[in-house]
């Protein structure tokens, strides 16, 4: 079985290649870090055309995103916009032309009226639906990052405490996520592609850990790991600024996926996962 993963070296697409390859699928990887043939914002691109046209399941993960940094800096911006909405015609369009069965990847943001990334992932969802995909709505997946520009609050934790020991905050840390770890989030794609014919786009597909920790709870998980691994001189530095974000809305996740897919991976597991994977940049 061919499969076309969109995003394939990002935060999720990374991982779900490297399991997916695993498993014995064929998988066509698509990212702009691969060559500028790569790039899903230019319109047309016969490449782009071609993998779809080709494969036999997309995964449509690709998205112009970061972390709450990134976030707060860039999706204002017209590139930002621009970048997404280009991205989303160009694949949706391809996706329509070959009648290809796909997975977009949305979030749990996408009833967040007053973020741009949130109504992004909103119209991908309607462009979803009007031909029949399957959205996903995740909830903060963690892992391996290669673009820390983009960094993501678990891996932007683990980079300030290796480099300046220091884990300095954006927020005061009181805002609350549900952080999911990667291999999980695979596991639970493999699982939607698989029995893709049993659901529907309207399905409430939530792929999360459904357990809220803090911030501020997160921070002092990633400062015991470094303390049990004999780094002692790691301190938290939280801000007094409110998240700007999400500005503390919690959603509630529909648990419509578990009767098929179940988390494993604790939290606390996850960041020593992902821990002892960037240790050996710096040690």
């Amino acid at each position: 079985m061919k499969v076309a993963i969109l995003g394939s070296s990002g935060q999720i697409g990374a991982y779900l290649t490297k399991y997916l390859t695993k498993k014995g699928y064929q998988v066509r990887e698509f990212d702009i870090v691969n060559s500028h043939y790569e790039d899903m914002t230019h319109i047309p691109n016969a490449f782009l055309r071609n993998v779809i046209m080709d494969s036999d399941f997309v995964f449509f993960l690709a998205f112009d995103v970061g972390g709450s940094h990134y976030l707060k800096k860039y999706q204002h911006t017209f590139k930002f916009i621009d970048n997404n909405t280009r991205m989303m015609a160009n694949v949706f369009g391809h996706l329509a032309d070959y009648k290809k069965p796909f997975v977009f990847a949305s979030s749990q943001m996408s009833n967040m009226s007053y973020s741009p990334y949130g109504v992004m992932k909103r119209v991908g969802e309607l462009y979803t639906k009007s031909l029949g995909g399957l959205i996903v709505h995740f909830w903060n997946v963690y892992g391996i990052e290669k673009d820390m520009e983009k960094a993501h609050v678990i891996t932007d934790f683990i980079r300030k405490g290796f480099e300046t020991g220091v884990i300095d905050m954006m927020t005061d840390g009181s805002e609350q996520r549900q952080f999911l770890y990667a291999e999980d989030c695979c596991k639970a794609l493999k699982i939607i592609m698989k029995k893709y014919d049993e659901f529907k786009s309207d399905d409430p597909l939530h792929i999360t850990s459904f357990k809220y920790d803090s911030i501020l709870e997160v921070a002092e998980a990633v400062q015991d790991i470094f303390r049990e691994d004999g780094m002692d001189h790691i301190e938290i530095v939280p801000s007094q600024s409110k998240d700007s974000v999400q500005m503390d809305k919690k959603n509630k996740a529909d648990t419509y996926i578990l009767d098929w897919w179940q988390p494993k991976t604790t939290l606390r597991t996850g960041i020593k996962k992902v821990f002892e994977a960037m240790k050996n940049d710096w040690v």
